[in-house]
């Protein structure tokens, strides 16, 4: 070869050599920020480390929501080659999908991440995993369960797949429950399969435990007398709320009809509803005391002051009693349920103080427990008030409470005279309290109430063997466009026991009953009453009347008419 040829040879090869040195550093400066972020879309992984959910434990530890881990079956469509049909159709029989949606989300090969199937079973994972289709992967997750099912369902609501709370305490509580997840960054090959980490790993931290002031035995048993109560009345649905008479706390909360969390392919909206806290109703007789014990307060009556209890006339408007007498004392305008008694008795009262009193034992407003959607209730401005509606508002009428405020208005009897917060949360001591009444005029309205449950009283049916209760019933007429229906009742009970040192605030509502009676003494009070004894045996507290006191038989009870 001659020397020219040499040359040539050598000016090709060094040509060639920048050539490769040029492009090696296009490659390593210009496109290096493109090449590594297409490398890392190939090969790089970035995995959520899912935390377990807080579980949610009644007051004495038992679990009433846990988080049992689960699986879920996820690809890489972009990393995965086609799937022989055999192996789709063993991989759709297991996560019991169509094959041809399986296809659909594997074919799209934009996708770099797509779910297959969320939250099934350890065991059926694995199977998926033995047909070692490359780019399928499964990921632990975690599975809210909720041992007591349709009791304590509008208690603790659920979460949804994404394992966020949806209602309830699971919604009300959710950063204190849901913890905060890791993540781990990988390296896998064109497989699926993980090579090594690329970070250090992010550990998950788990949600903390919530404890519930909640007594699942309580709850148990309030469920069972109110489903029982709804059905034996034909009653459209029903509520109960049970509060600690010492604490404000919530003992139980139930509501029929109900649903199992466990299970919600069908779940009506009217099932989902929590009705003790977010209806609103006007509530009957139930609100006489407050107006009784304003009165008492103010020194304008005693329990033994005899009234006049002849109907008498409000401008066109006509106050009556459903059993009318001439004249009765004030303790027996509490047992006998006098819509004249009441209404006078708020009457000696400018429209403003008894605005006032209605709001300081929490009528209009939330009761600050924390429950997601509870009702704040309705209570008019006082400027707007004509007599007739002040008078009505005594027994009830022209003001709308749920059933928790109604029974947290009640502690200021169980409590001295103080209004306690509401709790769903267990307390090491009780919240402060707020005074409302003295201890003297508690003492006296408990005395009162106890006749409600004696004989000749409207609530004779909500007696407890062995124990004084205190209490008092309603019926009101349902507001249907604008004007009472004749046919359509509310009927409730709210009392406390012992009476003459009460533990227990139990307050029961029937909404619409129609199996031949709808007063409130008669549909609520057997409920009152055998989700009182109950309590009061679980608590373990003294009976406070002899143990060999009898009660009236139930057939034996005269039906005592109240149309408020």
């Amino acid at each position: 070869m001659g020397p020219g040829r040499v040359r040539v040879v050598l000016l090709g090869l060094g040509l060639l050599f920048l050539t490769l040195v040029g492009r090696a550093l296009y490659l390593q400066v210009v496109q290096q920020d493109f090449l590594q972020n297409q490398g890392d879309a190939r090969f790089r992984r970035s995995l959520v480390l899912e935390a377990n959910r807080g579980v949610i434990t009644d007051r004495n530890g038992e679990p009433l929501a846990i988080s049992t881990p689960v699986q879920s079956i996820w690809a890489s469509p972009d990393d995965m080659v086609p799937v022989p049909p055999d192996k789709l159709r063993k991989l759709a029989g297991l996560l019991e999908m169509p094959a041809s949606d399986i296809a659909g989300k594997l074919a799209d090969k934009k996708r770099e991440f797509v779910f297959l199937k969320r939250q099934i079973s350890p065991e059926v994972a694995a199977y998926v995993m033995a047909l070692g289709i490359p780019g399928i992967a499964k990921q632990q997750e975690y599975r809210r369960y909720y041992p007591a099912g349709d009791v304590m369902a509008h208690v603790l609501g659920f979460t949804g797949v994404d394992g966020r709370g949806q209602e309830g305490l699971e919604l009300a509580r959710e950063k204190m429950l849901a913890g905060k997840n890791g993540s781990r960054v990988v390296l896998k090959d064109r497989r699926g399969h993980i090579i090594e980490d690329l970070a250090a790993i992010e550990r998950p931290r788990d949600g903390q435990t919530l404890v519930l002031a909640i007594d699942q035995r309580i709850q148990y048993l309030a469920f069972r007398e109110l489903k029982n109560a709804v059905e034996v009345n034909k009653a459209k649905a029903g509520g109960v709320v049970v509060l600690d008479g010492k604490t404000g706390e919530v003992l139980a909360l139930a509501n029929y009809p109900s649903y199992n969390p466990n299970n919600r392919r069908i779940l009506e909206p009217e099932m989902r509803r929590n009705r003790a806290v977010v209806d609103l109703f006007e509530p009957g007789s139930t609100m006489k005391p407050f107006p009784v014990s304003m009165a008492i307060e103010a020194g304008k009556v005693t329990p033994d002051t005899w009234m006049d209890t002849q109907p008498y006339m409000i401008g066109p408007a006509t106050v009556r009693d459903s059993h009318p007498k001439p004249a009765m004392t004030v303790t027996e305008v509490i047992q006998k349920s006098s819509n004249v008694g009441s209404s006078k008795m708020a009457l000696m009262f400018a429209p403003e103080q008894m605005w006032t009193f209605y709001d300081q034992v929490g009528f209009g407003r939330s009761t600050h427990s924390g429950f997601p959607g509870e009702a704040s209730g309705r209570l008019r401005n006082w400027k707007g008030w004509r007599p007739i509606e002040q008078a009505t508002m005594s027994f009830g009428y022209g003001v709308s409470v749920s059933l928790i405020q109604l029974a947290h208005a009640y502690t200021i009897f169980t409590h001295d005279g103080e209004l306690l917060p509401v709790s769903f949360s267990r307390l090491a001591a009780p919240m402060p309290s707020k005074r409302v009444v003295s201890a003297k005029t508690a003492k006296k309205m408990r005395e009162m109430m106890m006749t409600v449950t004696q004989e000749g009283g409207t609530g004779m049916r909500a007696q407890v063997l062995g124990y004084h209760v205190a209490g008092k019933s309603g019926t009101a007429r349902k507001l249907v466009n604008g004007s009472y229906a004749a046919d359509k009742h509310i009927g409730l009970f709210v009392g406390f026991a012992p009476a003459t040192d009460p533990r227990l605030i139990v307050a029961v509502m029937i909404d619409e009953p129609t199996g031949g009676s709808y007063y409130g003494g008669t549909v609520a009070g057997p409920a009152f009453s055998a989700i009182t004894a109950g309590s009061l045996r679980i608590m373990g507290v003294k009976p406070d009347a002899p143990s060999n006191n009898t009660l009236i038989p139930v057939d034996q009870i005269p039906e005592i008419r109240e149309d408020a």
